[in-house]
């Protein structure tokens, strides 16, 4: 049996702690933990999808998906202390569309050989920033 791809997920949710990495593998810790997406957010269909795949993750929550720039820089410092970062095989940042913090997360792929997932829209807006 193949390894499972483990991915670091960033977005909003109803409950649970800021910027701590929440290990999730199955749908009903999701919603225990985590509660109900706030309107326009995406971050929890993104791990819905994902756990659907059969594929485990830590769902770290930032106070406003795409513009809580503080949250994303110590949620990736707290993988990384957490030692975390070589065990992930992908990050996802939905609403993330910001130059400066989408270097940063380019770097950290080439350093821990991940895959950034993203979607058309912040793809657009990271090339035309």
């Amino acid at each position: 049996m193949p390894k499972q791809s483990i991915i670091a997920l960033f977005g909003e949710a109803e409950k649970g702690d800021y910027h701590r990495p929440y290990y999730f593998s199955a749908l009903e810790q999701l919603a225990d933990t985590l509660g109900e997406p706030p309107p326009e957010t995406t971050g929890l269909f993104y791990a819905i999808q994902a756990l659907l795949y059969q594929h485990p993750l830590f769902y770290i929550r930032v106070r406003e998906e795409g513009f809580s720039l503080g949250d994303y820089n110590r949620g990736l410092y707290t993988l990384e202390k957490e030692e975390l970062m070589p065990k992930l095989d992908a990050l996802c940042l939905p609403g993330v569309g910001d130059r400066t913090l989408m270097r940063s997360l380019l770097e950290v792929c080439v350093i821990y050989h991940q895959v950034l997932i993203t979607n058309e829209a912040d793809l657009y807006d990271y090339l035309t920033a």
